[in-house]
């Protein structure tokens, strides 16, 4: 792996434990079918993700934000995001969440200061992969010099389209070894690990060049 310069962060399941609820409630009413059920709010995100990209419906921006407001934020993420900004690595959101949501998300969290961009779908014009290819593009950020933190399939697979090192987030054990037969790029437990691989990756990166 090289250097890495800048990282992409998706809010819902790698900033924050999001509900499934509101989620849900969209994916049915683009769908026109019964509300599904789903303890993990990452996997109902990417599921509603899958029916905006078939549907192209307008969604409800407003039930994005009560997902927010009911949002947790994990405890490592502001002495994570603090101690990479001291790296001096770009630190960007690039989300599939509208703007509405996300800004509600940093400024209830007082996140905004850590990130030096904010991509969303509405100023990415695109869902999934669009916001990474604008973020990677806007930065002037190498694919490879970049990673993405997922920790669902259908993350994996968008971080791979893109070509950026996809880094599983294991939120849950079970589904976390499942993920791992992907080939990730590499896996974190906690934010507080990424300092420690960056430098790790960037140690192999001199000893390989030296």
């Amino acid at each position: 792996m090289q250097t890495i310069k800048g990282i992409l962060f998706e809010p819902v399941g790698c900033l924050a434990e999001f509900p499934a609820d509101p989620f849900l409630e969209i994916a049915a009413r683009l769908s026109g079918r019964k509300k599904q059920s789903s303890k993990s709010g990452s996997r109902a995100y990417w599921h509603l993700l899958n029916l905006m990209d078939a549907t192209r419906e307008p969604v409800d921006e407003a039930l994005e934000i009560e997902a927010v407001e009911r949002a947790s934020l994990y405890e490592d993420v502001i002495p994570a995001l603090a101690e990479l900004k001291a790296m001096d690595i770009q630190l960007i959101i690039a989300s599939s969440l509208a703007c509405g949501a996300i800004e509600r998300f940093l400024q209830k969290n007082c996140l905004r200061p850590y990130f030096s961009a904010i991509w969303s779908r509405d100023n990415a014009n695109g869902i999934k992969a669009a916001p990474l290819r604008n973020a990677l593009a806007a930065a002037c950020l190498p694919p490879e010099r970049a990673m993405f933190l997922t920790d669902t399939a259908e993350g994996l697979k968008v971080a791979r389209s893109v070509g950026v090192n996809a880094i599983l987030m294991m939120n849950d054990p079970d589904e976390s070894r499942r993920l791992a037969m992907q080939n990730p790029t590499g896996g974190i437990v906690s934010l507080h690990e990424l300092p420690d691989f960056i430098r790790l990756v960037r140690a192999a990166s001199r000893k390989t060049s030296a």
